[in-house]
This record gives C-alpha cells, structure tokens and sequence, in this order.
C-alpha cells in the first residue's frame, strides 16, 4: 500500500496549502503593494503591477477577497469605486514578508553565485 504522506502534498508538507495560497503568481506583489501603500483603486495596482494584465489582476483581486486577505468596498457613486485594502489576515503575513525580504537581501547574490557555477560546469560537460 502507498503512503499517504507521499500522495498527498499536505500531509508529506503542512505548509503545501499555505504557498499555493501566499505564493501563487501575483498574489504576493498584491499583497505587497497593498501592505505597502495602503487602500488602493483597481487601475493603481495596475500601475503599481505593470506586467500583470486587468484580467488576471481581476481574478487575482477575487481570489484574495475570497481567501480573506483583502478586503473589497464598493463605493455607489458615479462614476462606482471600488478600493481594495489589506485585511488583517493578509496583514498578518507581514513577518513572513520580512523575513523573505531579509532572506533575499542576504542570500540572493548566493544563489546567483551557485547559479553562475552550476551553469559553468554543465557547460564544461556539453
């Protein structure tokens, strides 16, 4: 019989849910940007997030609102608002955050560095 630590990626790594939640593509520079400079209109994250498209920004936006890590407010007027903000649940990623943010800054040229010599020596074996 198969071990269902291997079959299932939440019981082989509790935090499995957690990264496909935190770190899929779009939602951490969301959720930085929000954390960041606050309550912000749809068409500010897409300047603040050149690359993404309105599309999956929107998908994105919905995805978080759902998981409770933004918080959406509807404005009836006109022309309708709509601002998104950090909620405390996405809030309290923030040490997380840092933590990466420090991670980043002391190992990233390390990983660059393994990165440069790893290629070098399969392009010595080619």
């Amino acid at each position: 019989m198969r071990d269902a630590t291997r079959s299932t990626p939440e019981l082989a790594c509790p935090i499995a849910p957690v990264v496909d939640i935190v770190f899929s593509r779009w939602t951490t520079p969301i959720l930085w940007a929000l954390h960041e400079f606050g309550r912000q209109r749809f068409v500010e994250l897409e300047r603040r997030l050149p690359s993404i498209t309105p599309k999956v920004l929107t998908q994105r936006l919905r995805q978080l609102e759902r998981d409770g890590l933004l918080t959406r407010t509807y404005h009836a007027e006109v022309p309708p608002r709509v601002e998104y903000e950090i909620s405390d649940l996405g809030r309290s990623l923030s040490p997380v955050f840092a933590q990466l943010a420090t991670w980043a800054g002391d190992h990233l040229g390390d990983v660059e560095t393994a990165r440069e010599s790893y290629d070098a020596t399969k392009m010595q074996k080619v």
